[in-house]
C-alpha cells in the first residue's frame, strides 16, 4: 500500500522533495493535506511516512536524532529551541522525545505546515520572509536547528541565516545544520546526483564549503564540536555542531 500511495502522489504531479523555501528554486512544497491523508492510511507519523514511504530512506531521521543525543546535544535538556524550515516536523516531533522545552520556535515559510505544527505540537510559528530570526531576541536561544534546509536554499539565503543563527544563540547553546560538503561529494556521490538526482530541480541540492561554515561561525564566537553524514537523496550531507563560546 505505501508504494502505491507513492506512486499515486508521483502520478497527481506531486513533488516528494522537501523545500522550506523556494529561494533556492524549488517551486512545490510537499503537499499537505495529501501527505497527512497517505501517512494515515499508511499507518505511520507524517515524519516516518516522509522518511520511509516517500524519501525511501527509512529511519534516517531518528538515526540523526540518536546521534545528536550520543553527543549530548539534548543533555542539558534546552529550554529555548528553535528550528529553521521544520516542515513536516519530522525532527520536531523526535526532538520533543529527547527534551522538554518550554518554548519552541518554528520558522516555516509553508503555511499549511506551519499551523500544522502549532497544532500538533504547541510550538511558536514566528513569521518569517526566508532569510532572517528577526522576530526572535539576540541570546535566547539554547538550541538552534535546521535539517535538510541548507541543501535546498541559495548561498546568500544559507549565509544570511548562518548570521541570525548566531545571534539568536545563547551563550554556551548549541547551534546544529547540514550542509553538503565537499565531505559529501566524493567522485561516486558526484555521479549519483549527476545522473539519479534533482530530477526537475536543477538548483538540488546546493553545496556548501564546510571550511566557509567552520571559518565564518568562529568569527561569531561558534566552534565546531562535531560533525558527522546523514542519508539524503541518493547520497548524504554533513550535520555540524556548534557551540558558542560564554
Amino acid at each position: 500500500m505505501k508504494s502505491g500511495v507513492k506512486r499515486l502522489l508521483g502520478r497527481a504531479g506531486f513533488d516528494i522533495v522537501r523545500s522550506t523555501n523556494n529561494l533556492g528554486g524549488i517551486d512545490d512544497f510537499i503537499p499537505f493535506e495529501a501527505t497527512v491523508r497517505a501517512a494515515r492510511a499508511a499507518g505511520l507519523s507524517v515524519g516516518d511516512y516522509i522518511d520511509e514511504v516517500m524519501n525511501g530512506t527509512p529511519g534516517a531521521t531518528q538515526s540523526t536524532i540518536d546521534e545528536l543525543s550520543a553527543l549530548g546535544v539534548f543533555a542539558a535538556n534546552p529550554n529555548t529551541v528553535l528550528e529553521i524550515g521544520p516542515g513536516s516536523g519530522r525532527y520536531l516531533e523526535k526532538t520533543l522525545k529527547e527534551c522538554s522545552p518550554d518554548r519552541y520556535e518554528i520558522y516555516e515559510t509553508a503555511a499549511p505546515w506551519a499551523n500544522y505544527l502549532v497544532d500538533t505540537f504547541g510550538v511558536v510559528a514566528q513569521p518569517t520572509a526566508g532569510s532572517s530570526l528577526a522576530p526572535t531576541p539576540d541570546g535566547s536561544i539554547d538550541l538552534v536547528q535546521a535539517h535538510k534546509v541548507f541543501n535546498t536554499v541559495t548561498f546568500l539565503c544559507a549565509s544570511r541565516y548562518f548570521f541570525e543563527m548566531a545571534r539568536v544563540t545563547r551563550p554556551g547553546g548549541r547551534i546544529v545544520f547540514d550542509v553538503m560538503t565537499e565531505t559529501c561529494l566524493d567522485p561516486a556521490a558526484v555521479r549519483a546526483w549527476a545522473t539519479q538526482g534533482g530530477a526537475g530541480h536543477d538548483s538540488y541540492p546546493a553545496a556548501m564549503p564546510r571550511r566557509t561554515c567552520v571559518d565564518l561561525f568562529a568569527t561569531l564566537g561558534c566552534s565546531l564540536e562535531a560533525s558527522f553524514l546523514a542519508p539524503m537523496g541518493v547520497a548524504s550531507t554533513e550535520v555540524l555542531v556548534f557551540g558558542k563560546g560564554a
